[in-house]
């Protein structure tokens, strides 16, 4: 019988490390985190798409667009940039919008790259800015009823600042297929008139109608549309318009729709616009 030792036994345990499969790792949450932002950015514009209005949306875009003006094209001069602004009418243009000639009149002296003279732009904007507060009742001292706040819309065009007055469902500015104006369209162009007078600028007077049901031999949306024209503009030389001011009348028939439906009663419209200096 052979010796027995007292050495306890050497165990030896190996231990199988595994690094996991790729869909066991964690790179998928980073991007499952990435997908869920974006959703939630999606949505988040689907929603702001859909609870604001036109100029609310206009003003976001403005936010988050560069505001810095830039100017394409020399504006004259021999310094180091070619000028020192766009609207140089002190040395003759080298290449772009710097002065025409030497002794220009003011009605063809340079206008620089945004159209406006640069001792009148500024102060035509701001201009336009108090108009349209005026006319939307965003003065401290307002009287404006919020019945004719309904029938306005404002909004800056490359033309000048455009006021528009139109029907709503239950209140017409006209009699139906006519130019007879109702009290709201009395007192829209009461309204309109006297805010003329914070601004000195020529004054366009559009008329717009609705598309007709049904096809008419002799179709008078030409003569409706035109004749209440005509009556806004009498109406607000009336109301106290220097006549000099009233530029041009025009009727547009059902041309020139502003709802998707041709023949809303929104499509009913006049829209008096205060034009840009030129």
């Amino acid at each position: 019988m052979g010796a027995q030792s007292n050495a306890a036994p050497i165990i030896i345990k190996k231990k199988r490390v595994s690094g996991g499969d790729g869909h066991h790792g964690g790179a998928w949450k980073v991007a499952y985190a990435d997908f869920v932002t974006a959703m939630m950015a999606f949505f988040m514009l689907m929603w702001l798409l859909n609870a604001t209005t036109e100029k609310q949306r206009k003003g976001l875009a403005d936010y988050f667009s560069p505001t810095i003006p830039v100017n394409p094209v020399s504006g004259g001069g021999s310094g180091a940039f070619g000028g020192d602004n766009m609207f140089s009418e002190k040395t003759l243009a080298m290449s772009g919008s710097g002065a025409s000639q030497r002794r220009p009149t003011e009605a063809r002296q340079a206008q620089g790259s945004i159209g406006v003279s640069v001792d009148g732009g500024e102060r035509e904007v701001q201009d336009f800015t108090t108009l349209e507060a005026e006319l939307m009742g965003r003065t401290g001292e307002s009287m404006v009823s919020n019945k004719v706040l309904q029938h306005i819309v404002t909004r800056v065009t490359d033309e000048g600042l455009v006021v528009e007055l139109f029907d709503t469902e239950d209140q017409p500015l006209f009699e139906s297929d006519s130019d007879t104006p109702t009290a709201m369209m009395r007192a829209l162009a009461l309204l309109v008139a006297r805010s003329s007078d914070l601004v000195t600028n020529a004054v366009a007077v559009e008329g717009h109608v609705r598309a007709s049901p049904v096809v008419l031999a002799q179709n008078p949306a030409w003569d409706v549309s035109t004749a209440r024209a005509q009556k806004v503009r009498q109406m607000l030389q009336d109301k106290g318009v220097t006549p000099s001011r009233l530029d041009r009348v025009t009727g547009h028939a059902d041309r020139e729709l502003t709802a998707k439906n041709p023949m809303a009663v929104r499509n009913n419209r006049v829209e008096v616009i205060f034009l840009r200096n030129p």
